[in-house]
């Protein structure tokens, strides 16, 4: 992490990681004015986006532990005052990807509220896997509240919209996979789209205050202040 004089190696991985970043729609930017938690090693835009910028850490050493810069970036969250954060760890290999995932959840769960990613980005070229972004897991309550949080953002934007427009399901996977970082097949233990909205819809059919009682149901769209259609299941359709 940032806090000496980068080396060659360190300078050569930051280069990299640049790169890979700028392949995947991200432009190095000039540092930003806020402060983030910890001293980034350099900052990137997401592009089209002028206000979404990102500070990215790169370990020293490719054996540099990434979980250190970890634990110094969620401290730095919890002080007073403190502004929400967006941060890009870049990790050698999926295993260390897991590792900072499971450590960001340990330290502080409401951390992976602010928009984190993990980049992995291999030590040499010479690597079966190419550089990509490591999804994580989640616990099938989480993936439901999500998506039940994102729907409900969808169905505003339906209402807003002129004419009528549907809830598209392929986006709300989109954003549980783009957004939040989750890989939903994998933590739902499904092979296909179908099957992890099927998941969901069972669980969201279960998920209520009062069992059997859909009026107490968690995931209800509220369409109108009365009458009986006022509260549908998002996941009815």
């Amino acid at each position: 992490m940032p806090g000496t004089e980068p080396s060659a190696g360190t300078a050569t991985r930051q280069r990299t990681a640049e790169t890979i970043l700028k392949r995947l729609g991200y432009a190095r930017v000039p540092p930003q004015r806020r402060a983030p938690p910890l001293e980034p090693s350099f900052w990137v835009q997401e592009a089209g986006v002028p206000r979404r910028t990102f500070p990215v850490y790169v370990p020293p050493t490719v054996r540099s532990s990434v979980v250190e810069g970890i634990d110094r970036w969620v401290e730095g969250l919890g002080r007073e005052r403190a502004p929400p954060s967006r941060a890009i760890f870049v990790v050698p290999t999926d295993a260390a990807a897991e590792e900072a995932w499971a450590h960001l959840a340990r330290a502080n769960s409401a951390a992976i509220d602010h928009e984190v990613s993990i980049l992995v980005v291999p030590a040499t070229e010479r690597a079966e896997e190419a550089a990509h972004f490591h999804l994580r897991l989640a616990e099938p309550s989480e993936i439901l509240r999500t998506a039940t949080g994102i729907v409900v953002g969808l169905f505003r934007r339906a209402q807003a919209s002129e004419g009528s427009a549907q809830i598209d399901f392929e986006e709300l996977l989109a954003l549980l996979t783009g957004r939040f970082g989750i890989d939903v097949r994998r933590s739902l233990r499904v092979a296909s789209d179908e099957d992890a909205l099927f998941l969901l819809y069972q669980l969201a059919m279960r998920d209520a205050y009062a069992p059997g009682d859909p009026g107490a149901n968690l995931h209800l769209l509220v369409l109108k202040p009365t009458g009986p259609a006022a509260r549908l299941p998002w996941f009815a359709a």
